[in-house]
């Protein structure tokens, strides 16, 4: 009986001994040591992520505070005859309003360059540029686009706090997303996410006069944040801030930064942004919306059943008009290449340039027809 037990003991002894003496490498490591093992550890640092990315740009990010003065016109039943003649006084006059306004914006330059949005600039009689440490500056707006939202304002300084900027097409869905910005006058507001969405269309965010695909984020976009800038989570502004949803929660839009690359250094120079058009309201039509229209004894056209971008609409002396097309034609080629939907049609429409002549193949009631027409410049909105 001692001899069993001594050699159990024995046994036990020398397994102890080989694990113990075993290589690290030898011994598996379960998933979660793995994550911990790579995780910083709390004695090495207590700075998250988040405060890492916002103590680098925190500094570039900066207030603008706007005024501008407007004049209004009385109500006409005030003009009316009737009204002087039996309330007396002479007619009111139209009067001035101040109106002022507060957004965001990052220096991209030490010289005092700062993108921001074009409608935080609106008409802007004076512009206020407030730093986070404190001082303030007058700015100048250098160059405003209407269209893609953007503008330039220049400060006068050197040295001056940079924003690092990155590169919006490497952006994936699930990316962490860091707001920064000054919402509802609440100076160096920070807020976190994730990006929901890419490529998220202004028509489809509910402003069809931008030319625009977003990248749709979580992370808490309030007024006042806008022309501010979205961090990925090094720290690079991958987007700026620009639009909310005012009927859901969670849901914000940002202009990818490398739109803003592409045009930033013609609005500091004070030049305009050309946008070509064919002047045509779009819509994507598939085979089942147009049986769907074609089937309701109360449609007033009968659409053709097969993919491409419907036109709604075409604006009178525009360009489309000029070349003969028509509401509810059905474009399906731009060029020999095929289109399915609205987004495609004003992506390739923009690429083109101005002046370009496109060869459209359009679907009219039965019959198919190629039909060029030659694209013009946009106009800002007066």
């Amino acid at each position: 009986m001692m001899t069993r037990i001594f050699v159990l003991f024995l046994v036990t002894v020398l397994a102890f001994g080989t694990l113990q003496a075993a290589p690290a490498w030898a011994i598996p490591i379960s998933p979660t040591r793995q994550i911990l093992a790579q995780a910083p550890s709390a004695a090495a640092s207590t700075e998250s992520f988040v405060a890492a990315a916002v103590n680098q740009v925190g500094p570039a990010v900066v207030r603008i505070d706007t005024e501008r003065t407007i004049t209004r016109s009385v109500d006409p039943f005030f003009n009316d005859p009737f009204f002087r003649r039996y309330f007396g006084g002479a007619a009111p006059q139209p009067y001035e309003e101040r109106q002022i306004g507060q957004g965001s914006g990052f220096i991209i330059d030490s010289s005092g360059i700062i993108v921001t949005n074009a409608h935080v600039v609106d008409r802007a009689d004076s512009v206020r540029v407030t730093l986070k440490d404190g001082r303030t500056f007058s700015g100048e707006v250098r160059g405003s686009d209407e269209v893609t939202d953007l503008a330039v304002v220049k400060i006068e300084g050197d040295n001056l706090p940079v924003s690092p900027v990155g590169d919006s097409d490497q952006v994936q869905v699930g990316d962490w997303a860091i707001a920064v910005g000054n919402p509802l006058g609440l100076d160096n507001t920070v807020t976190l996410g994730i990006v929901s969405t890419l490529n998220r269309s202004s028509a489809l965010v509910g402003i069809p006069d931008k030319r625009l695909e977003f990248i749709q984020t979580d992370a808490a976009i309030n007024p006042g944040n806008s022309g501010g800038p979205l961090l990925n989570a090094r720290g690079e502004v991958i987007g700026i801030n620009t639009a909310i949803r005012a009927n859901a929660t969670g849901i914000g839009f940002a202009i990818p930064i490398n739109l803003a690359k592409e045009i930033t250094d013609r609005l500091a120079r004070g030049e305009s942004v050309s946008h070509p058009y064919l002047g045509v309201q779009i819509a994507t039509l598939t085979p089942d919306l147009a049986k769907q229209n074609n089937d309701d004894p109360n449609s007033s056209i009968v659409l053709p059943e097969v993919n491409g971008v419907l036109i709604v609409g075409v604006i009178q002396n525009a360009p489309a008009a000029e070349a003969g097309l028509r509401r509810g034609d059905v474009i399906t080629q731009v060029d020999g290449q095929a289109v399915r939907t609205a987004d495609q049609l004003q992506n390739l429409v923009d690429r083109s340039g101005v002046g370009r002549t496109l060869r459209l193949r359009v679907q009219r009631g039965d019959r198919t027809q190629q039909v060029s027409v030659r694209t013009a410049e946009l106009q800002p909105t007066p």
